[in-house]
């Protein structure tokens, strides 16, 4: 292709050669031409005394082109050898990869040459196009344009995106995202509400690396009518770690039932770690008084009325866990008359000392009432026994005061 460059370059000359070797000819014009031709060919061109032209095919060899983009980048990055181990502790923020071909266009260059097929098309008018070059001030606009959309995306790279606001201003929970990832068979999870839980930065030490630094986030997701997960995702920037958690969530579910789709079966306690939760059982219109996550949780599993005390450890991962751990372990009152082969009564305030009959067992009702070792020793908290009898601790006693 060279070759022929150059012939349809050259007007009173010829070049008759394969691309791979030499080539010769006779030539009447100015050397420059020819040398600046061979500098946009990559070629070497040398002008001998009877105007004889010699091209060969030459690639200057240096140390960006006998090595791979993925070893350039290794060494801009700091990625191995002694870079990685330079400044241990608390370091700059962490470089990335760029996408250098962003604002390229395949053919377009410094010496504006319009190949046809890649920036120039390969018939016009009926013709076959041949290869030729822009004009000087035509270069110039096609460049600027070119330094413009760089700019432009190095902008949008660092714009912040506007996310909806959470729990508080400046923290990631309760933040809403988008739903998961479509699955390997082409299904969807539109209906999927993901909220973030917990994202935190955490280290670890290694001989090699030092302190690395990595990105945990903690999500859960739910559709309102039962269905819901969370899942753990780590990852070195916070977009990848979320984006990994959602995915994984939506693949762990767990369904919970809920009484007439608005709260819990019956009250339960529930201990994980040091972490103690005690769910209770509401009516209608109650509301959910729990802790932020615990609300976040419930609305995603569709509960509407509960009251929820959390004692002990407030680690965000153990309240989730023993927020699910208690949930997916109660007893329907289906479940709990099939268990002891007797009716499951409710009693009510609109209905007074009457029971309302929530469910029957499957088999046959036994006669014999409950044994006095089978019924369950119900442990009374401290806090319920003091609102029940008056003795509410008072509001001022957690006051700090002067002492003169």
């Amino acid at each position: 292709m060279a070759a022929a460059v150059v012939s349809r370059a050259c007007a009173f000359g010829s070049l008759r050669a394969a691309w791979r070797g030499f080539a010769s000819l006779p030539v009447k014009g100015n050397c420059c031409s020819y040398s600046s031709l061979a500098w946009a060919f990559q070629a070497r061109c040398s002008i001998s005394a009877p105007w004889t032209v010699t091209v060969e095919q030459r690639r200057q060899s240096s140390f960006f082109n006998t090595l791979t983009a993925d070893e350039l980048w290794k060494g801009a990055l700091a990625e191995t050898g002694v870079g990685v181990r330079k400044g241990r502790g608390k370091r700059r923020k962490k470089k990335l990869r760029k996408n250098l071909n962003k604002g390229q266009a395949i053919g377009e260059g410094r010496s504006g040459f319009l190949w046809p097929g890649l920036n120039a098309p390969v018939i016009q008018g009926g013709k076959v196009q041949a290869i030729s070059q822009r004009k000087k001030e035509e270069r110039e606009r096609i460049q600027s344009e070119l330094i413009k959309q760089r700019d432009t995306y190095e902008k949008k790279r660092k714009m912040k995106i506007k996310r909806q606001g959470g729990w508080s201003g400046k923290c990631w929970g309760g933040v809403l995202l988008d739903p998961p990832d479509p699955g390997p068979n082409g299904e969807t999870y539109e209906d999927f509400e993901t909220r973030v839980i917990e994202v935190r930065n955490v280290f670890c030490m290694n001989a090699k690396e030092g302190r690395k630094k990595s990105i945990r986030a903690l999500v859960a997701v739910g559709n309102g009518k039962g269905a819901a997960g969370f899942a753990l995702g780590k990852a070195g920037d916070r977009m990848n770690a979320l984006r990994k958690a959602k995915n994984k969530a939506i693949r762990g579910l767990h369904f919970i039932e809920r009484y007439q789709d608005h709260t819990i079966y019956h009250d339960i306690t529930v201990k994980f770690k040091r972490t103690t939760i005690r769910m209770k059982k509401q009516n209608k219109g109650y509301g959910l008084h729990c802790h932020r996550a615990v609300i976040t949780i419930c609305k995603l599993i569709g509960i509407k009325d509960m009251y929820a005390k959390v004692s002990g450890s407030k680690n965000l991962i153990n309240i989730t866990r023993a927020l699910f751990k208690g949930l997916t372990e109660q007893e329907t009152h289906q479940q709990l008359a099939n268990q002891k082969s007797l009716c499951v009564v409710e009693f009510r305030e609109e209905q007074g000392p009457l029971p309302i009959v929530v469910a029957l067992p499957e088999g046959t009702v036994r006669e014999d009432p409950e044994p006095e070792d089978e019924v369950p020793d119900i442990q009374l908290e401290w806090s319920d026994v003091k609102a029940a009898q008056g003795m509410k601790k008072s509001p001022w006693a957690n006051v700090k005061r002067t002492v003169w």
